[in-house]
């Protein structure tokens, strides 16, 4: 590599992976990753048996082995790392639940996770090189998510963008890839990254083929690389780079700040309830002043969500949802959810957000409008306010300044195994007992030697 290459960020970014060890990492990393681990599988286990997820699985099953290293979760049968990562990609984004760290507007667990235990899997490693190769993948995908900005996200799901870097780190760390090889993944992972919002427009299934793509096309950079295979050097902040086609506010220092003494994966938020995490401010706003108020649905006759542009531009393309997973980005189905049913979790969208005419009247009555002071905090912090106007005229104002979940409001351990529990019985992917031992068995994983068949 030249001069300019070796200074470039993308190369620092590189460089710093393929050097990370797991002596390197504080016990509030490792920690916290093991919580984020068992949350993820309770969103993987959740999202088993729902349609896009059985198109992925047909499709692994037309094209790929009948059986392999790597566990599928949502069957419980094995396959090759690269399905099973995409399937277990695809199903962890299915619910709406997985994991979001704020200032990247970025879900890394679904993207992270999946490749982790595929590729360890598949390669025979350890408890440590895991929880290690999903550190890695958590600091590369969030700084490329902050780099992109978000004028990235108003138009490509991050998720999907950011997430084949990500992955591209997650597997590269388990194949031991060193800084050039690291290098070289990353361009094939850039030159891949993808993923548009339009899909919201239709109710079409793209969410979950973002991640599945992600993925899977980290994963086959990775491997690429350690066989030789080349990439750009400049992938992000080249001339002709991921950044020049996807973004307009670009800060290369993003990708590099605070490498090694800022842990961005401590900064992820866990998501309370089940539906897109731009709703879960206003949410947590109208379910704190109708506790304060003693407001019951029927008192209310409208609702202003002020809100983040971001909120706008995502929420504002679902007007009435045709289906499950769109209602889950429809501000004004999860407020009639909450104000309705105090909740917003899988039951209720299961059961009431297409079909329950309380809850289609209460999202008549809610409007978002752009807030000033919400969005100059966006997207380091997601400021929740709503506006009440009762029906017989009072007026009622409520801010929640952390959604439930980020790290300044976060979940208990006992909350977050609770919720892994709960989301992992919704399909009957895994009962009490089972999912009580495989937490057990993951608050324990950096003594693994092994993490084959992690949750037969």
């Amino acid at each position: 590599m030249d001069m300019q290459t070796e200074t470039a960020p993308t190369a620092e970014l590189a460089r710093f992976v393929a050097r990370l060890r797991y002596d390197d990492l504080p016990a509030a990393v490792v920690a916290k990753a093991k919580e984020l681990l068992i949350d993820w599988l309770g969103s993987a286990l959740a999202g088993r048996e729902s349609r896009p997820v059985l198109c992925f699985q047909a499709f692994a099953e037309r094209m790929g082995p009948a059986d392999g290293p790597s566990e599928v979760l949502t069957t419980r049968r094995t396959s090759s790392a690269y399905f099973a990562a995409m399937i277990n990609a695809a199903a962890s984004h299915v619910v709406e639940q997985d994991d979001v760290h704020n200032a990247s507007v970025f879900h890394p667990a679904t993207v992270v996770f999946p490749v982790a235990l595929a590729v360890a899997q598949d390669a025979g490693r350890s408890g440590r090189d895991l929880l290690l190769a999903a550190v890695a993948g958590y600091e590369v995908g969030i700084r490329v998510g902050e780099f992109l900005g978000r004028s990235h996200y108003a138009i490509f799901h991050t998720t999907g963008t950011a997430g084949t870097l990500a992955a591209a780190a997650t597997a590269g760390k388990l194949l031991g890839l060193d800084a050039e090889q690291m290098n070289h993944a990353f361009g094939s992972a850039g030159t891949q990254a993808a993923g548009l919002w339009e899909f919201l427009r239709d109710a079409a299934d793209s969410k979950q083929l973002h991640t599945a793509k992600a993925a899977s096309d980290g994963m086959l950079s990775a491997c690429l690389a350690q066989s030789g295979f080349t990439g750009a050097q400049r992938i992000l902040e080249g001339r002709q780079g991921l950044a020049a086609g996807m973004s307009r506010e670009n800060d290369p220092a993003r990708l590099v700040d605070g490498l090694g003494t800022r842990w961005a994966l401590t900064e992820t938020s866990f998501k309370w309830h089940a539906s897109c995490r731009h709703t879960h401010p206003a949410a947590d706003a109208l379910a704190e002043v109708m506790r304060r108020e003693h407001l019951r649905h029927s008192d209310i006759a409208s609702v202003t969500a002020l809100v983040h542009q971001g909120a706008i531009d995502v929420l504002g393309a679902v007007g009435v949802p045709r289906s499950i997973h769109q209602a889950k980005f429809s501000m004004g189905t999860v407020l009639g959810l909450i104000a309705v049913h105090a909740k917003a979790g899988l039951a209720e969208f299961e059961g009431f957000a297409l079909s329950d005419p309380q809850v289609a009247a209460f999202r008549d009555k809610v409007a978002m409008v752009l807030d000033a002071e919400v969005d100059a905090a966006y997207p380091r912090r997601w400021i929740g306010k709503v506006e009440v106007l009762t029906t017989d005229g009072r007026r009622f104002d409520a801010r929640v300044d952390a959604p439930k979940g980020d790290p300044d409001n976060p979940l208990t351990r006992t909350e977050v195994e609770d919720k892994a529990i709960r989301l992992a019985g919704f399909r009957d992917g895994a009962g009490p007992d089972d999912m009580r031992r495989l937490i057990a068995r993951i608050w324990s994983l950096d003594e693994a030697p092994s993490v084959r068949f992690l949750a037969a």
